[in-house]
């Protein structure tokens, strides 16, 4: 069962009131429809996540189910969240595989419900800002336990089921506890009127002293009442909270290196970045950037609870604070050009791998100086990457956009489409590709913006959007219309023709989708592009096949396999079995059909492509019923149907 918390912090102190009305709400709560919910506020650096984690950690036993975690603040794009992206986070760590994953809210909705039903499971929402954030992510159970985190109350989430616990900084004895647990000085028994000073110089938050602590270690020598003096010196701002003076004496202390990857950082793309991320975005090469790092984390200025760079919100908030005074424009649009070139080298060459040859327009961008590539041994490594870093690339293509970088913007939503393909996050990719088009249109490039139109009009009709994708449509085959008889550009127009043709199979306009699909055909024919030829005789034999005409339909796409097994393209090879086989059963060819069907599951099996391969046993099972094998109709389906549940697809 997942399990997606934390090992322990080594010193927590207090909150034994908070933690006693929370246990006492669980072993009190008698499973009703709806879970029961545990709302924890209070100010930034209070503690409110790692007391969150210690509640369920000590109530773990009541819910064998597993717990989840999401942080809302990742998925936070200018104060919105897309609530369908956090149920698809959701989702993956309930085992949904991603192309079992709804494309729409709704759809996520009811896989979450499902997958929820009746289980005992805590599922931990982190920085929620209203309560309509919440609710979609409470578990269809009343024997679930939900824990949410906010700086301020949420008062739209339903009362009756909501325990409030709202956080107040530590008073004085427990601040001085947690000081003397986290440092163990005799300076704090020496001078206890500077103790006092730092203590309240840290306004009762575990955070602050938390720094604090590390500033006291890191200076050994020096005596309190001096640490004191360098901790509440020079402040820049008045009315900042108090957190900050420990911050920004923090902060002085830093060398060149180290200070100017703090500020970058707080324009830093995603919420979290790799080592090599954070050494691109220095810009200094390896070693100035592991040193950058290790003095941060000596500072108390990242957080230091995983492999990855991450600064907390109030760290990065006050990290944009130090950038506005004590750097300058020039030195932030540097940063973001080198990150988002970055990443869009990595993005790249990712898709290279995941995808092989296809269709791209953007100019491969070399090595950047001073990093390293990641490494992509296989093509799931590199579509694991670019799901991984899926925050970071779609927020490069919104900084992009914003510095000016339109080729760059839209450069990185053509590996993005690849990772679209298998991992749907519809909020996100439409911003994305709308993005993308607006920074083709700045940069006049036609083929690059006849390329996002089509790429926004898919996930804008997997949503049923329709008529937003006849516009980008209209307006992508308008400007094909403008291309030039090269061989690169009357490959772009077929594609536009095939995603024409797409859109009207998408409304169930078979018919017209065929016109297209031949369109296209018969030109990937004329300049010779075999593969896209094999394709589009695959898309025309399925459309064919739904008008009626099922002996055309079995012609073409018996072509279409013989062409993807004489190219190698093990996929395609069994998708076009199958579409053939499926033709052929409806013809009543039931020998042949079959034959076809087992090499389509052998293939889904080979590959582990087990949507696939519950679609060909639903096939298989069907074409049991129909030839009068009802043990063996049922064999298949009821494998069919475990693949679907271990998957999390609707039953």
């Amino acid at each position: 069962m997942p399990y997606q918390v934390p090992p322990e912090t080594a010193h927590f102190v207090d909150r034994e009131e908070e933690q006693a009305r929370a246990f006492r709400a669980v072993a009190g709560w008698d499973g009703q429809s709806r879970p029961l919910c545990l709302a924890l506020s209070g100010l930034g650096g209070t503690g409110k996540t790692e007391l969150a984690f210690r509640i369920v950690r000590a109530v773990r036993d009541r819910y064998p189910d597993g717990v989840l975690y999401v942080d809302l603040d990742e998925l936070r794009r200018d104060g919105a969240v897309e609530v369908s992206d956090a149920l698809g986070d959701l989702l993956r760590s309930l085992d949904v595989s991603p192309e079992w994953l709804g494309h729409t809210f709704k759809a996520r909705c009811r896989q979450y419900w499902e997958r929820t039903d009746g289980k005992r499971l805590v599922v931990v929402v982190d920085n929620a800002r209203y309560g309509s954030e919440v609710v979609p992510l409470l578990p269809a159970s009343g024997a679930g336990l939900v824990v949410v985190t906010s700086h301020g109350p949420l008062y739209d989430l339903e009362s009756g089921a909501v325990t409030e616990l709202e956080l107040a900084p530590l008073d004085d004895p427990h601040a001085r506890e947690l000081l003397r647990r986290l440092v163990d000085d005799p300076r704090l028994d020496a001078e206890p009127e500077a103790a006092a000073g730092l203590i309240g110089l840290c306004s009762g938050l575990p955070a602050a002293l938390h720094v604090a602590g590390r500033w006291i270690r890191r200076h050994r020598r020096r005596p309190l009442a001096r640490l004191l003096t360098d901790l509440t010196a020079e402040l820049n701002d008045k009315g900042l909270p108090m957190v900050e003076r420990v911050w920004d004496a923090a902060y002085r202390t830093l060398g060149p290196h180290a200070a100017l990857l703090y500020r970058l950082l707080s324009a830093a793309p995603g919420a979290s970045l790799t080592p090599d991320a954070a050494t691109a975005l220095l810009g200094r090469g390896h070693d100035a950037a592991d040193d950058a790092l290790e003095e941060l984390e000596n500072a108390g200025l990242l957080d230091t609870r995983s492999a990855r760079v991450r600064l907390p919100d109030l760290l990065r908030a006050h990290a944009a604070r130090c950038a506005a005074r004590h750097g300058d424009e020039a030195e932030a649009a540097e940063g973001a050009r080198r990150i988002v070139r970055w990443y869009l080298r990595q993005a790249q060459r990712a898709d290279a791998v995941a995808a092989g040859t296809r269709l791209t327009l953007a100019p491969p961008v070399p090595p950047l100086p001073g990093t390293s590539d990641v490494p992509f041994a296989t093509p799931a490594g590199a579509l694991g990457w670019l799901e991984d870093e899926r925050h970071a690339l779609f927020a490069c293509v919104r900084t992009a956009h914003a510095l000016g970088l339109d080729t760059e913007a839209w450069s990185l939503c053509e590996p993005l489409w690849t990772h679209y393909l298998d991992h749907p996050h519809p909020a996100d990719v439409t911003d994305a590709f709308r993005t993308a088009v607006h920074a083709a249109q700045r940069t006049e490039d036609t083929r690059a913006l006849i390329r996002m139109r089509c790429q926004l009009a898919r996930p804008l009709w997997e949503q049923a959007r329709f008529d937003e994708a006849r516009h980008e449509m209209t307006q992508a085959r308008t400007a094909a219309a403008s291309l030039g008889h090269s061989p690169g550009e009357r490959k772009l127009a077929a594609s536009v023709r095939e995603f024409t043709g797409s859109l009207h199979a998408a409304q169930g306009d078979w018919a017209r989708a065929a016109t297209e699909f031949e369109a296209s055909l018969r030109v990937h024919r004329e300049i010779g592009n075999t593969y896209g030829a094999m394709l589009q005789t695959y898309r025309l034999g399925q459309a064919v096949a739904e008008v009626g005409d099922l002996q055309r339909a079995a012609e073409l796409l018996e072509s279409a396999h013989a062409q993807a097994r004489e190219l190698g393209r093990a996929r395609m090879t069994a998708r076009t079995g199958f579409a053939l086989g499926t033709a052929l059963h409806r013809l009543g060819r039931h020998d042949a059909a079959r034959d076809l069907y087992e090499a389509a599951l052998t293939g889904a099996r080979d590959r582990a492509a087990e949507h696939e391969e519950a679609r060909v046993l639903t096939a298989l099972a069907t074409l049991a019923d129909d030839t009068g094998h009802q043990e063996e109709a049922h064999r298949h389906r009821t494998a069919a149907q475990a693949i679907r549940e271990r998957n999390g697809g609707l039953t």
